[in-house]
Parts: C-alpha cells; sequence; structure tokens
C-alpha cells in the first residue's frame, strides 16, 4: 500500500514540476518533494497503528483433550478412526465390561442381606420398646399394690395393738408387703434390663445396632453407584464434537488409567483465534470491534471476524512462588504481547480454520475510519503474497 502510495504521489510530482510546470525544480523544491513523504507516510503509519492496529502474529488454537479411560481393562472395540470428524457422545473405545458387571451382580446380591439385617435390627428395637413399657407397667401396678399393702400393713398392726384385731391379719399383710417388695425389686430390675439395652442409642434415638446396619446398606449403596459408574466408564465417548488423533488403541490391547499415558488425543472443535499485539497498540481496541485475518491455509481470502475479548494476562506477569529470589536483568526479556481473542463472523462464522494456522490480522477500532480502508487494502494485498511459495525444492 506504501508503494502505491508513493507512485501516485510521484505521479503528481511528475505532473506538477515536469508536465505542468506549475512549480520551479529547485534546490528547495527537490527538499519539500522528498521529505514530505517521509513525514506523511511516518504520521499514516504511527496514526494507523492505533486506530487499526495489525498483527503478524495470528495463530488458530484448539482445546486438546488427552483420553484417559478412568477404568483399566482391555480393550473390545475401537469405532472410531484418526483424524475422522466425531460428534460429541459418539463411542470412541469400549473396555471389555464383563468385570463390571460382576463385581456389580455380586454387590447388588447383598442388598436382601443387609435388609433384613436392617429390619431385624429395627424389629429388636421395637421389641426393646414393648418390653420397656411392660415392664414400667408392670412396675407402676406393683408401686401401687405395694403402696396399698403398706398402709394395710400399719392398720392392722395398730388394730392388733390395740387388741381391736386379730395378730393374724397383721402378720399376714406384712407377708403380703415383703412379696410386693421382691416383686417390685424384680420390675425394676426388669425395667434397668431393657433400659441397659437401650442406652447405647445415638442422637436421633436410634440403637447401635440399627446405625451399624443401616451404615452397611448405605456403604453396598455407595459400592453399587461406584461399580456401576465404573461399568458405563467401560465405554468413552466423545466430550463434544471434534476429532481423534495420535490414536494408538487397538482390539484387544490393555488400556490403563494413568494420566501419565494417554491412549488418544481428542482435537476439540471450539476454536480460539488468537492476534497477539503489543501493549500499546490497544488503547482503543474494545469488544465487539470488526477485524479481519488473512491465514497462510486460504491464500486470497481474508476473513471477517470480530474482537472477542482481550486477554489481560501474560506469561510475564506470572511470578513463581519459592524462595529464590527472582532474577532479573540476567537474560533479555522479548517484548510482551497481549492477546486478543477473535471470533469469525457472518457467512465466516462457520470457515473451517485448520488447527495451528498462522497468518496476520487488523481490528479496526471506532477511531480514524477513513484511514481504515488504507489498512484493509495492505491486508489485501498481503494475502495476495500468500499464493507465492518460495522454496528452491
Amino acid at each position: 500500500m506504501e508503494i502505491i502510495l508513493l507512485l501516485i504521489y510521484s505521479f503528481f510530482v511528475w505532473l506538477v514540476f515536469f508536465k505542468f510546470k506549475w512549480l520551479p525544480w529547485n534546490f528547495v523544491s527537490q527538499i519539500i518533494v522528498v521529505t514530505l513523504p517521509i513525514f506523511a507516510m511516518s504520521a499514516m503509519i504511527l496514526i494507523l497503528n492505533v486506530v487499526a492496529p495489525s498483527s503478524a502474529d495470528v495463530r488458530v488454537v484448539n482445546y486438546v483433550v488427552q483420553v484417559v479411560p478412568r477404568v483399566a481393562g482391555r480393550v473390545i472395540e475401537v469405532p472410531v478412526e484418526a483424524n475422522r470428524p466425531v460428534k460429541k457422545g459418539d463411542v470412541l473405545f469400549r473396555i471389555d465390561p464383563v468385570p463390571f458387571q460382576q463385581e456389580l451382580k455380586a454387590l447388588e446380591a447383598r442388598v436382601p442381606e443387609l435388609s433384613a439385617k436392617l429390619d431385624s435390627a429395627r424389629a429388636y428395637q421395637r421389641e426393646l420398646n414393648e418390653q420397656l413399657k411392660s415392664a414400667r407397667s408392670v412396675r407402676d401396678a406393683v408401686g401401687s399394690r405395694l403402696a396399698l399393702a403398706e398402709r394395710r400393713e400399719r392398720q392392722t398392726g395398730e388394730l392388733a395393738l390395740s387388741g381391736a384385731g386379730p395378730r393374724f391379719d397383721h402378720e399376714q399383710a406384712q407377708t403380703e408387703t415383703a412379696s410386693l417388695r421382691s416383686e417390685l425389686a424384680s420390675t425394676s430390675a426388669q425395667v434397668a434390663q431393657v433400659q441397659q439395652k437401650l442406652s447405647a442409642r445415638t442422637s436421633e434415638g436410634q440403637l447401635s445396632e440399627v446405625v451399624q446396619a443401616h451404615a452397611a446398606l448405605e456403604q453396598l449403596e455407595a459400592q453399587i453407584v461406584q461399580a456401576r459408574w465404573q461399568l458405563d466408564q467401560a465405554t468413552v465417548r466423545a466430550p463434544s464434537d471434534g476429532t481423534v488423533i495420535n490414536l494408538q488403541l487397538r482390539e484387544g490391547s490393555y488400556a490403563a488409567n494413568l494420566p501419565l499415558t494417554p491412549v488418544m488425543s481428542f482435537v476439540e472443535r471450539e476454536q480460539w483465534v488468537l492476534a497477539m499485539y503489543a501493549q500499546n497498540e490497544l488503547g482503543n481496541v474494545e469488544p465487539g470491534n470488526e477485524a479481519e485475518i488473512a491465514l497462510k491455509t486460504h491464500p486470497n481470502r481474508i476473513i471477517k471476524c470480530e474482537v472477542d475479548s482481550i486477554v489481560w494476562a501474560t506469561g510475564m506477569g506470572q511470578m513463581p512462588i519459592s524462595g529464590m529470589v527472582p532474577q532479573s536483568g540476567a537474560q533479555s526479556i522479548p517484548p510482551g504481547r497481549i492477546a486478543v481473542r477473535l471470533r469469525p463472523a457472518g457467512k465466516h462464522k462457520d470457515v473451517f480454520l485448520a488447527m495451528g494456522a498462522h497468518g496476520q490480522g487488523a481490528i479496526y477500532t471506532d477511531h480514524g475510519e477513513l484511514l481504515h480502508i488504507i489498512r484493509k487494502v495492505i491486508i489485501r494485498v498481503s494475502s495476495k503474497l500468500d499464493w507465492l511459495v518460495l522454496k528452491l525444492h
């Protein structure tokens, strides 16, 4: 674009000074003619870099998921092929489910046993509660009869001493009182025994046997849930739309659930288009600004985008936490770059962008709209040069 402007400028200089000779071609005019485009082009480029900043480092990045099975086992099926698109939920591979099915059946077979133990423990608690209630009723009844017997003992004793009643009645009352006292002591002991059995209760009022049986049943249910989850994890599905690469699995191979040994890599379809800018170029850039990119994979094609966000973070701003004093000045630090995320827009919203594609781009801010045409011409001319394959073999 600069060359085009210089050619246009040279044409007008030729018209003014040589064709029509409107101005004399002397030393002063020569100095003006040479210095004017230098200053004008410098000012235009400086302003253009602020109102329509460009980047020679535009890259397409994708999320890559290292696929590691959550369970280990022998692989029985691998229905996908490398470098072929798959949909979310498609089966990537299957691990032999027989061991997990057997474990699940063994756990489910224990459910009736533990349920019966829990029911038995609850029935035993209800039985103890009924025994306690019955023993207390008997104790209360014996206590009432004992109080009446003691009163009769006193009355017959007073009559016997005064000669108004027979001594035999007093002795019979004494015998009945002693018998009731013995019976009361027995029923009280029975109440205490039942209370001692019921003393091992939780804060919710349940016996320890009930709590233990309930805990065992809940633990078994948790194991069943874990076994079902393991059985479900024997079938590994695609986490999203994408492509499988670095496929290492074959039927009959062993898949281990080790994080450091993924069995394949899954490239998600969701992409980030990142444009790297110098930190002082982003003063006027805002989300929603129009942008254009030209990638090497799409020669002579301009892809319309818009600014999604500015990633206000860089690795240079991260300081490791350690006991060492950070070094400074030992090595030259490269100029910092801030990433700007772009999103293809309009008719280019669903355009295919290869992961790792590289190119250039520009952002058109809300300022200096008259100069945007210059940046658009520059990026379009540069995109045509991508047709050139400069190598000697």
